[in-house]
């Protein structure tokens, strides 16, 4: 079949039953979906969740295909050797996530077209299932909107409903600000309805065994839609046509966290767990994603280890290792020496790399939606932005420790025994770094708060961190271009497959004006 049936779901997949697993069992009861011909909303709901984890979870694709020539670059997640036209966003990089977000659309449509057709009785008993399966397709959702802006959505993954007829099948393009509206307005609605229902009994081992993201916990899946609903209305809360919804809204929620309660510590986190590499859910090849090129693709970023560096930071010894040569100091790769020197230094051994341990040959990296982190950073740009100066140190400094404990503990449950583990940070150093990053005596709370977002989100959650780093303008990066270049500034969205302009061409032409590099999403108005 033709790349056009990528959109429309040639196949809106289906998981076999599954009965009595855990997730460490997961893989024992995943069939492939293409061989399955009956689904239920529960199997349509744990199918969702399957095929959005290659975007989740750390793999191959996602890392190597998609992060390492566009977002990584853009923001120095690591170092890269400056080459010709570098800044020109591969149509390759696109493909890879796109396929898999609407292989995950399709499993969401389906789910929907499943559970629309149950009796009432039957819906009442499985919506909480049903709101916890919207949360996490508008976590992915909005990531999609925010890579390439407007998208095909309402229409999409309408195959199986269609009967089949992929001619009838091509979706439109809804805009991203009209995307972002329907997904605040459902998660506001989501957010009153979990504070009013619980799971019946008789769904609630269902559900704990379908759910492989917070094992049927409504609190749970109650903190991540309101987390989510406190990120996405931070991020358009500067345009003017979601302005005032922004500052209504997140007043409502970071005042009344008793009704609204967020993701605050890091045992609340939204993440979805490795518990058996020898399931399906795991994370694939990220050896090769990191070292398929030697240190070339494995190597830290000047701006990176001088920002840790500053401050002495605990993370530093649990994300990197140093050069051989290096004496024990951490040195990045320096974006604006010229590819010549660049060489002449990655073939050496004084430059710092990904640590192989925590990182790189950990195979049970978890994938990351939303963490304590994240939450308490949004906080302390809100308490800033109000000026309540002692909220906001507070919940920065509490950002600060959950990051490093969260790191700590990815590193801890690696079983990788190329190279001992990384020293776990002593209470002495996790002080001595959160006096170092010193809240009270730097001006621009904001330059702050943002950059220390930037060192959390890291490589785990790069396309939230390349989304604040366009939003705030924090950290400012300059990355060299050559005379011949095609794109001479680094673009602020990734533009869409040439697939769409191939094979969804009429419905692709009403969205080609703003297909560029330098176009802006709605909500980066600085």
């Amino acid at each position: 079949m033709k790349k056009q049936l990528f959109i429309c779901g040639l196949l809106a997949a289906s998981i076999s039953t599954i009965t009595s697993c855990k997730k460490d069992s997961f893989g024992e009861y995943y069939e492939n979906p293409g061989k399955v011909s009956e689904s239920t909303p529960e199997k349509q709901f744990t199918g969702m969740i399957y095929d959005f984890r290659a975007l989740i979870i750390p793999t191959y694709g996602n890392y190597f295909i998609t992060l390492r020539p566009t977002i990584n670059l853009y923001i120095q997640n690591l170092g890269s050797i400056n080459q010709a036209n570098q800044l020109v966003p591969g149509s390759a990089a696109i493909e890879e996530r796109w396929n898999k977000y609407y292989a995950g659309l399709a499993q969401y449509k389906e789910f929907v077209r499943l559970y629309d057709a149950l009796s009432d009785a039957d819906k009442t008993q499985k919506r909480s299932m049903a709101l916890a399966a919207k949360i996490l397709f508008y976590d992915q959702t909005q990531q999609m909107v925010d890579l390439v802006g407007d998208i095909p959505w309402t229409e999409a993954g309408k195959l199986m409903g269609n009967g089949g007829d992929y001619t009838i099948s091509y979706p439109k393009y809804d805009k991203a600000e009209d995307i972002y509206t329907t997904m605040l307005d459902d998660l506001k609605a989501i957010s009153t309805e979990l504070n009013s229902i619980t799971v019946p009994q008789t769904f609630a081992s269902t559900f704990k065994t379908q759910d492989l993201i917070n094992n049927g916990d409504l609190t749970l899946w109650k903190k991540y839609c309101n987390s989510l609903r406190l990120r996405m209305l931070t991020r358009v809360s500067e345009n003017s046509q979601f302005s005032a919804r922004a500052a209504t809204e997140l007043a409502q929620i970071v005042e009344n966290q008793t009704t609204f309660p967020l993701i605050l510590t890091n045992s609340e986190n939204a993440q979805l767990d490795i518990f058996n590499t020898s399931s399906d859910i795991k994370s694939e090849d990220i050896k090769g994603a990191f070292e398929t090129d030697g240190w070339y693709s494995n190597i830290s970023s000047k701006y990176m280890i001088d920002e840790m560096n500053k401050i002495s930071d605990p993370r530093r010894q649990l994300l990197f290792e140093t050069g051989s040569t290096a004496n024990g100091v951490y040195i990045g790769l320096d974006q604006s020496a010229s590819s010549a020197e660049q060489n002449i230094l990655v073939r050496g051994t004084t430059l710092s790399f990904l640590h192989r341990n925590t990182i790189s040959r950990n195979r049970f990296l978890p994938g990351l939606l939303v963490t304590a982190s994240e939450v308490n950073f949004l906080l302390a740009e809100y308490y800033s932005r109000h000026n309540n100066n002692a909220a906001a140190k507070t919940v920065f400094e509490t950002a600060l420790k959950e990051s490093v404990d969260l790191y700590t503990k990815i590193s801890q449950k690696s079983d990788d025994a190329t190279i001992a583990k990384a020293a776990v940070p002593t209470a002495k150093q996790i002080t001595d770094f959160v006096a170092a990053v010193n809240w009270d005596n730097v001006s621009n709370k904001i330059q702050l708060i943002a950059t220390q977002k930037w060192l959390h989100f890291n490589l785990f959650q790069a396309v939230q961190n390349w989304s604040e780093q366009r939003r705030l303008d924090y950290p400012k990066f300059t990355i060299p271009t050559f005379t011949t270049d095609r794109q001479k500034t680094v673009p602020v969205r990734l533009t869409l497959p040439q697939a769409e302009a191939t094979y969804n061409a009429k419905n692709y032409e009403e969205v080609k004006s703003k297909d560029t590099p330098d176009t802006k999403l709605f909500w980066d108005v600085n």
